[in-house]
């Protein structure tokens, strides 16, 4: 294959997946990852991707955000795994604060009947499936609801998180990096990940491999900002250490 049709095909594959990865690329069409880089190198010259660390993004994903319909449906056995792993971090009583994010939601829904919790969240479909729990307190920031995500955010959504203090927030983000930190596709979601991470004492961040080394518009915190990262087995050991060594506990369902 010419390097001309082995880049089409990488563009199609991104364009598909929403993201490729130098390794898998390198495996897939038989090439050295060098290759696979010039390959990337040439496309990002060209405007059809952007580099990204381990791979590229199609142009234009910084601004891309998925319906929450579309979330909700990717990596669902990986997201399963993280929810069922972060029930291990909940307190045996206390508060928690439940970000906007399909991870999250899973987490809400895979509660035990006996838990009994403080649940503070600014999500309506998080809200809605801890609504009727008997053993929750729940209480629902308000705000602007984005339609896209069904999250509340802006002034009113900011100033509720500035007047609590929980236990552990359990946050989600759009892509997550070393180098990038956590980010997000909207400023205004931004600021409320921002200010929910500044109410809790402990950050855990449930985020599917995926997302590692993806870069959006709003970023919203570092790295350092999380206490503990739960993700799945996709990350790789390498990345995975590199996280620890900024001071992020890894577990990887």
């Amino acid at each position: 294959m010419y390097a001309p049709e082995r880049q089409q095909e990488i563009l199609r594959l991104a364009r598909d997946g929403g993201r490729v990865d130098v390794l898998s690329l390198a495996e897939e069409f038989q090439v050295t990852a060098e290759t696979i880089r010039r390959d990337l190198k040439a496309l990002d010259r060209a405007g059809l991707v952007r580099r990204v660390h381990g791979g590229a993004i199609p142009a234009g994903r910084l601004d891309f955000e998925p319906d929450l319909a579309e979330r909700e449906g990717t990596a669902a056995d990986e997201k399963d795994r993280i929810a069922r792993a972060a029930l291990a971090e909940l307190p045996a009583e206390g508060s928690v604060v439940l970000d906007a994010g399909s991870t999250v939601a899973r987490l809400a829904a895979a509660l035990p009947l006996a838990s009994t919790l403080t649940v503070v969240t600014h999500s309506l479909p998080t809200a809605a499936r801890l609504a009727d729990h008997p053993g929750i307190q729940l209480h629902l920031i308000g705000g602007r609801v984005r339609q896209r995500t069904r999250a509340a955010v802006d002034a009113w959504a900011l100033r509720a998180y500035g007047e609590i203090r929980a236990d552990v927030l359990f946050l989600a983000a759009n892509g997550f990096s070393a180098e990038a930190g956590l980010t997000t596709p909207d400023l205004a979601e931004a600021a409320v990940k921002r200010a929910a991470v500044t109410a809790a004492r402990r950050v855990v961040l449930l985020a599917d491999s995926a997302k590692h080394g993806q870069e959006h518009f709003a970023r919203f915190g570092g790295l350092a900002d999380v206490d503990l990262l739960i993700t799945d087995t996709g990350l790789s050991d390498d990345d995975a250490a590199a996280i620890e060594r900024g001071g992020t506990e890894v577990v990887r369902a």
